[in-house]
């Protein structure tokens, strides 16, 4: 079996950490982010891969630079990997690194490339609409995520998915096909494929404004991205001065008679306004200051009224 350095940070890279343990892969090194501080009091902690690897046995290192970090350059030629494991580890492989393994740099990338590079894939394919996405193994350049590519799997988008029901099913897809490619290219059957560039498209990193709701957009289009922006930044609005988080809601089936950014009563259902004549039908949502509340809460605490603005109009 191959000697291994695994490099990851997030849950969604647990599984093929654990995925190689189990099918005998040696994983000499698992590298991951420094601890760092979390909750409300801000106490240090590990990764969830580090939480992993420990579990194993595995040793970890937790270097804050590696670009030019030469003693954490000297013990990766001192194991001299057949292939460095790559999934969500955080930081830009550098030229070196890229360079020293003979199988490459390998990355678990969650989405179908070339479509969706860039940090945030899961989340950008929910919001984008899009019935069907997946996993791709591919080899690390020094561009972002433009490296050839070795397999790839589908996973259906559904139509309650959200960024935490999606993810965790692409990690387990992604970490057996992880296997896969490793046994394809120990045996030679296995080549890599270069990305169509002209097929690109981005998954930028998230920002809050890219949660702020915008009642231009029809309900279909907000709701897939209430979806994809789970658990942040979520979608919100204002209404009475405050921010207003939707967290939970449908289209409305109907053609709504409701002006986009206004709220409407109808048998009980909370109804927000959009675009073409759409609407969500709101179940849970939270006022600034507040906590989490159901559509019938908020309805007999704010009684909003259908000639009151919500958020901004655009």
């Amino acid at each position: 079996m191959m000697d291994l350095v695994f490099c990851g940070t997030p849950t969604f890279a647990v599984p093929t950490l654990e995925r190689l343990v189990t099918a005998g892969f040696r994983v000499r090194l698992v590298v991951t982010q420094p601890d760092r501080a979390s909750g409300r009091g801000l106490e240090l902690a590990a990764s969830p891969v580090k939480r992993a690897a420990l579990e194993f046995g595995l040793p970890v290192v937790q270097p804050e630079k590696i670009k030019n970090n030469e003693e954490f350059r000297d013990s990766l030629e001192q194991i001299a990997p057949a292939a460095i494991i790559v999934v969500g580890y955080g930081r830009i492989i550098p030229q070196w690194m890229i360079d020293l393994p003979r199988f490459g740099n390998i990355n678990l990338h969650a989405s179908l490339l070339p479509k969706y590079r860039g940090a945030a894939p899961i989340q950008w394919a929910i919001a984008k609409g899009e019935p069907v996405t997946g996993v791709t193994i591919m080899r690390i350049d020094a561009g972002l995520d433009t490296g050839d590519i070795f397999l790839q799997a589908e996973e259906p988008i559904k139509p309650e998915d959200t960024a935490l029901t999606l993810g965790p099913r692409l990690a387990h897809t992604g970490a057996e096909l992880m296997i896969r490619t490793l046994a394809g290219l120990a045996q030679g059957t296995i080549h890599p494929t270069p990305q169509d560039n002209e097929k690109a498209t981005l998954a930028p990193i998230l920002k809050k404004e890219d949660g702020l709701i915008e009642f231009s957009r029809t309900a279909t289009e907000t709701w897939n991205r209430l979806r994809g922006f789970q658990p942040w930044p979520g979608a919100y609005t204002t209404f009475r001065g405050k921010t207003l988080q939707v967290h939970a809601a449908t289209p409305a089936p109907e053609i709504a008679v409701v002006k986009a950014g206004y709220f409407a009563i109808e048998h009980g259902r909370l109804l927000l306004g959009f675009a073409h004549c759409t609407a969500l039908e709101v179940a849970e949502l939270q006022v600034e200051g507040k906590k989490r509340m159901s559509a019938a809460d908020f309805i007999n605490g704010y009684r909003p009224r259908s000639d009151e603005p919500v958020g901004a109009i655009a």
